[in-house]
């Protein structure tokens, strides 16, 4: 099974979200090269580190008016849900489905950065936001009001959502 590498691809110019991101492909590719003694701990480590990055991600969109209530934030908790029921399904003997996930999650990843995180990152950017601090250093870029949806053109409506169809790939 082919495992996801970091590549330029996947770099948004943003060093904090950036590093973020490395870890996760560093993680998944642990978890895909992981023998079976040691998939589920590979896995748990992938899944704690997930709901890390997720809530980072989903506390700078609140910090900078990137609603909570966006689809960038219903895929994250989509995908840790689906990555849970994963770990149920392992610990009941079933490590085929983790490594299925796995696969589907090199495959849903690279489409979810260069995406929904770009346009964060984006935005991020344009406000001068501080991770570290959580300040915004250019609030008069702040938008008026919430931005709902993904913040871009491309939001679908839930049911053709990226993220409804990864689950549906990652629990099958």
């Amino acid at each position: 099974m082919s495992t996801l590498q970091w590549s330029d691809s996947l770099a948004l110019d943003l060093p904090f979200m950036d590093d973020t991101h490395r870890e996760f492909v560093d993680l998944l590719a642990i978890v895909v090269n992981a023998p079976d003694e040691l998939l589920l701990e590979a896995w748990e480590t992938l899944i704690a580190h997930t709901d890390d990055h997720f809530g980072r991600e989903d506390q700078w969109m609140k910090d900078t008016h990137f609603s909570s209530s966006n689809c960038h934030t219903t895929q994250h908790d989509v995908i840790l849900q689906v990555m849970r029921e994963g770990d149920k399904r392992g610990r009941a003997g079933d490590l085929g489905v983790v490594r299925q996930m796995a696969y589907e999650l090199g495959i849903w990843f690279p489409q979810h950065a260069q995406s929904m995180d770009a346009a964060l990152a984006l935005h991020l950017r344009n406000v001068g936001y501080d991770a570290a601090t959580g300040i915004v250093h250019a609030p008069q870029a702040l938008p008026q009001e919430a931005i709902h949806g993904c913040g871009g053109a491309t939001c679908s409506s839930p049911a053709n959502d990226e993220s409804t169809q990864t689950a549906a790939h990652l629990s099958a």
